[in-house]
C-alpha cells in the first residue's frame, strides 16, 4: 500500500475512533446519570462500554480495512496494514472514551455530568485542531466544524 493512503488510513481510523469514543461514551453516561443510575452502576456501566465498543470498532475496521485492500489491490495481501488499523482504532476509542467517564470517579453524578459533557466537546474541538494541524487546513474551521457535528447529538 502506498505511503499516502496508509498514513490516511491511519488518520481515519485515529479520528474515527476518537470521535466515536468521545460521543458514544457521553450520550451513554449522560442518559443513564439523568435516569438516576447510582454512581457505581455509572461507572460499571461506562468501563464497560469502553471496553466492548473500543474492541468491536478495532475488530469492524480491520475487517473493512482488510477487505478495502483486498478490493484495490489483490487477494494476495498481507493482514499488516489493516491490524494496525485495528489497533489504533481501539486505542483511540478506548483513551478517548474515559474523557467522558473519569468525571464521574471525581465528582457527584449531577456535577460529573455537565463536566463530562463539557470535556466532551472541549476534546472533539482539539480533535479537529489535531487534524487540521495534520492536513495543513485551516485550524479554527476545523476544530468548529469538528465541534458542532460531533457535538450535535
Amino acid at each position: 500500500m502506498p505511503t499516502k493512503e496508509l498514513f490516511a488510513s491511519y488518520v481515519r481510523n485515529l479520528i474515527f475512533g476518537v470521535e466515536d469514543g468521545l460521543v458514544s461514551t457521553v450520550g451513554l453516561l449522560s442518559g443513564i446519570a439523568v435516569a438516576g443510575v447510582s454512581q457505581s452502576g455509572i461507572l460499571l456501566t461506562g468501563t464497560i462500554l469502553i471496553f466492548v465498543e473500543a474492541f468491536s470498532m478495532a475488530v469492524g475496521s480491520f475487517l473493512s480495512e482488510r477487505s478495502s485492500e483486498e478490493y484495490t489491490i489483490g487477494n494476495n495481501v498481507s493482514s499488516r496494514y489493516a491490524f494496525t488499523d485495528g489497533v489504533i482504532m481501539f486505542f483511540s476509542y478506548f483513551i478517548s472514551g474515559l474523557i467522558p467517564l473519569i468525571p464521574y470517579v471525581v465528582f457527584d453524578a449531577r456535577s460529573a455530568l455537565l463536566v463530562s459533557v463539557i470535556l466532551s466537546l472541549i476534546a472533539l474541538f482539539i480533535l479537529g485542531i489535531v487534524s487540521a494541524k495534520i492536513f495543513r487546513t485551516h485550524v479554527l474551521h476545523s476544530g468548529l466544524r469538528t465541534l458542532i457535528v460531533g457535538g450535535s447529538p
